[in-house]
């Protein structure tokens, strides 16, 4: 009991650095917007509120927050939370052997020791390689899972007053925790996240190593496989919300529909979800879905890579499950809507520490994400590349389809996404129900146990 106490102590508290967290990242926004306008009528000899200003301003702020803040430190430390939670699941001790001042402090330790490592490694390249190429992959696998962070709104728009605490111009655009506001909003996450295949397929061409090769042949067949079931499984929310930026979905999922129940993106289209989940946790290679680095039958695309050009191979991959945990996010869990007490929290909190507290509720579903990518990775065993295929073109493919038959049908019949959302429930009970029927463990068979009980088991 006491252990069940200190474990929601410690949650409370993380959650509430969180919270803090995201009202210093409102601050940092508002206030070099704020700056960037001084400079700016500092420079033009102008006065007032410039509205290009403001927004650059508070977009470089965003991009240090939340790409090098929020992202990265994500991303590093899911490489220790992995070994810790393989651990647990494993019934063993995680990594715990460096210790400061006899402490393993959760590992982080190891952070810093895995980065020295990969800094100070020596550097070995195979001969006949392509040296441009070579020398290009890690970065083409690396950057375009970067760039997608930046569409992602993590925090509400809130004033430019309510942050500062300054008057200024209703005409400014509210300010909010996302890097970039591109209209197409959707359609950067496939164009970018189609970018990063050359990554792959180049380290194993370039690398002239027959067995990195086959990984890389293997990886882009998996990663252009996907993308079709990847773009299909979002055109039902691209259709009920009306929209295709991330943002404008959010605000959508705030919406109540049957009664007081949110319009939030998994009841709306639950079977988009499941696709878009399972196409997206394909496209970051990770276990059930790493043929392309199979240990037991290749060795991968990144095997002539070592140092720091394998350490941005393996860091986008951890980056991977922090964009994935975002999108889904964003568009499947209702973002920066806390939903519980979500009136309470509106009524009696200023604009500023609400909009605190969603961004904070943001980031925490964010984590539950990355927590069941991670477990989902340690509990399944590794697919054939035949099975992989046939998930992708026999399954997902046609429910992709179909599932954007039905959702048109049910919004021109009703706009108002009363009966898709009724379509949703009915939709998550059968699965439910199909889940718990296949999981049940199969009654033991009279004879064999009549066998067991015979030889004294």
């Amino acid at each position: 009991m006491n252990r069940f106490v200190g474990m929601l102590l410690v949650f409370a508290a993380v959650i509430a650095v969180i919270v803090f967290a995201c009202a210093g990242f409102y601050l940092a926004a508002g206030w070099l917007g704020v700056g960037f306008n001084a400079i700016s009528n500092a420079i033009f000899g102008t006065t007032g509120w410039s509205r290009a200003a403001v927004y650059f301003g508070a977009s470089v702020a965003n991009i240090l927050t939340l790409l090098l803040v929020v992202m990265m430190i994500s991303g590093s430390l899911l490489t220790v939370a992995e070994r810790k939670w393989s651990a647990m699941i494993q019934n063993r001790i995680g990594a715990n052997r460096i210790k400061v001042f006899g402490s393993p402090l959760g590992g982080i330790p190891f952070l810093a020791a895995d980065a020295l490592k990969m800094l100070t490694k020596e550097r070995v390249e195979p001969r006949g390689r392509n040296q441009f190429l070579y020398f290009l992959a890690p970065a083409l696998a690396f950057a375009p899972v970067f760039a997608l962070f930046a569409v992602i709104p993590v925090g509400m728009g809130i004033s430019l007053s309510e942050i500062t605490g300054q008057p200024a111009s209703a005409a400014l655009d509210p300010i909010s925790l996302q890097a970039a506001h591109p209209d197409v909003g959707l359609l950067y996450v496939f164009a970018f996240a189609s970018l990063q295949v050359y990554g792959t397929a180049l380290a194993g061409w370039a690398s002239n190593n027959k067995l990195a090769l086959l990984g890389g042949v293997r990886a882009s067949s998996q990663m252009i496989s996907y993308e079709v079931s990847l773009g299909l499984s979002l055109v039902g929310c691209m259709i009920a919300y009306r929209t295709l930026r991330l943002d404008d979905m959010v605000v959508a999922q705030g919406q109540a529909v049957l009664g007081p129940i949110p319009a939030v993106g998994i009841l709306i289209q639950p079977i988009g979800f499941l696709v878009f989940f399972a196409s997206a946790f394909a496209e970051t290679k990770r276990a059930p879905f790493d043929l392309p680095e199979g240990e037991s039958e290749i060795v991968g695309y990144f095997v002539e890579y070592s140092g720091m050009k394998f350490g941005l191979m393996f860091l986008a991959e951890f980056i991977e499950i922090v964009v994935l945990s975002g999108i889904v996010t964003a568009v499947f869990l209702g973002g920066w809507h806390p939903y519980l007490f979500e009136g309470w929290l509106q009524s009696n909190l200023s604009q500023f520490w609400f909009a605190s507290v969603g961004a904070a509720a943001f980031i925490v579903k964010m984590v539950l994400m990355m927590w069941l990518q991670i477990t989902i990775r340690w509990l399944l065993p590794r697919f054939r590349f035949d099975q992989i295929q046939k998930l992708c073109w026999k399954i997902l493919l046609p429910a992709a389809l179909a599932n954007v038959f039905v959702a048109g049908a049910a919004l021109l019949i009703d706009p108002s996404m009363q009966l898709l959302a009724a379509i949703g429930i009915v939709t998550l009970v059968i699965v439910a129900v199909i889940t718990a029927a296949v999981g049940r463990a199969p009654a033991p068979e009279a004879g064999h146990a009549a066998a067991h009980a015979a030889a004294g088991h």
